[in-house]
């Protein structure tokens, strides 16, 4: 079974950090929720982070499926 969580150069690719201080900071401005465990490394859901950064399995929809708008607009129904 793959771990579910970043690995360390996973977290520095997708922060473009190496500190763990700015790894934090950068993390938070993107809205991605983390923990940090009591020797100050930083733990990521990969669920978490596709979710987040909107991957399709996600999204729980095919690529480029909108809702029929117009259909929900009708006032004749």
């Amino acid at each position: 079974m793959d771990v579910p969580f970043l690995d360390r150069d996973e977290i520095a690719a997708l922060t473009g950090k190496r500190r763990r201080s700015s790894q934090r900071e950068v993390l938070n401005a993107l809205g991605i929720t983390h923990k940090v465990r009591p020797d100050g490394s930083i733990l990521i859901l990969w669920a978490h982070v596709t979710q987040v950064l909107g991957g399709e399995a996600a999204k729980g929809r095919a690529p480029g499926i909108e809702p029929n708008w117009d259909a929900m607009n009708a006032r004749d129904w």
